[in-house]
């Protein structure tokens, strides 16, 4: 096992936008990240498995699966594939100023994967997209802006919504995950964040349980509990090597805190 994981970059200079088709001679791939980017998948066919933070999902299409960008996740595919695969760079939300838009990203983000219905006018939206993005004019963003909102909007259609009122909780949020996503860095301090984004613990507070209901804390314990997860699964460091990378004062703080959140031990979990 090796001491850190792949990066793969699928991008090219200066693009904070890619969509193109799955490539059907994809079968399987070793775990690796993605180099700073959200990535959305979808499936017509195919089937097999798809590991994103080493849990499986069934490939059964048409689906469609969203992968973070500190997620680490791969492919083990048994038929041909077929599909579309959408590349997130965080230049491209930062230009957006739709906040419906942001407010989609949002959501799908807290997912890994949904069934689509109405998989023919995804289909559609997705090569519609494809089109967009090929073409060099000035309308290409706003077309690629409302073509995806279109998108999110169709694959979320039936499910329930999660709740925003406003813009800049929105924002707020995406920028706390932002954060958080540097996992190098992470650190379990909310007060640490709160003031990286110019604002209070309280306040922040707030804006996670608008957007996800759920603290400021425990979305950071949900980040620092994954990236343990995937140091302990996919790399080779010791348990107080992790800790230290993690930003804890001491491995028996790192033990404590993970049994906390997972009811077993970070030796344990490795094991299983």
């Amino acid at each position: 096992m090796a001491s850190k994981l792949t990066i793969k970059d699928k991008t090219e200079n200066g693009q904070f936008l890619k969509i193109s088709p799955f490539r059907k001679n994809i079968r399987k791939t070793d775990p690796h990240k993605h180099n700073n980017y959200f990535e959305i998948v979808y499936l017509s066919k195919g089937s097999g498995t798809h590991t994103i933070d080493h849990k499986s999902y069934p490939v059964r299409t048409p689906v469609i699966f969203f992968i973070r960008k500190e997620q680490v996740h791969h492919w083990e595919l048994l038929t041909e594939p077929a599909g579309f695969v959408t590349i997130l760079q965080k230049a491209f939300i930062d230009k957006s100023l739709d906040s419906e838009l942001k407010r989609l990203l949002t959501e799908i983000s807290n997912l890994q994967s949904l069934g689509v219905r109405d998989y023919k006018s995804v289909g559609r939206i997705f090569q519609l997209l494809v089109a967009a993005n090929q073409a060099p004019n000035e309308y290409r963003f706003p077309l690629i802006e409302g073509l995806l909102k279109a998108l999110l909007a169709k694959v979320l259609e039936g499910s329930v919504p999660l709740i925003h009122n406003n813009r800049k909780p929105v924002d707020m949020f995406q920028s706390y995950r932002e954060l958080l996503t540097q996992s190098n860095d992470i650190r379990n301090n909310v007060s640490y964040y709160a003031e990286l984004l110019s604002t209070t613990p309280q306040n922040l507070n707030i804006v996670c349980r608008k957007a996800v209901n759920q603290s400021a804390s425990a979305v950071l314990a949900e980040y620092l509990i994954g990236e343990a997860k995937r140091l302990l699964f996919y790399t080779d460091n010791t348990v107080a090597e992790i800790s230290y990378i993690l930003h804890f004062n001491d491995p028996s703080h790192f033990i404590k805190y993970f049994k906390r959140f997972t009811n077993c031990t970070p030796q344990v979990f490795r094991k299983r």
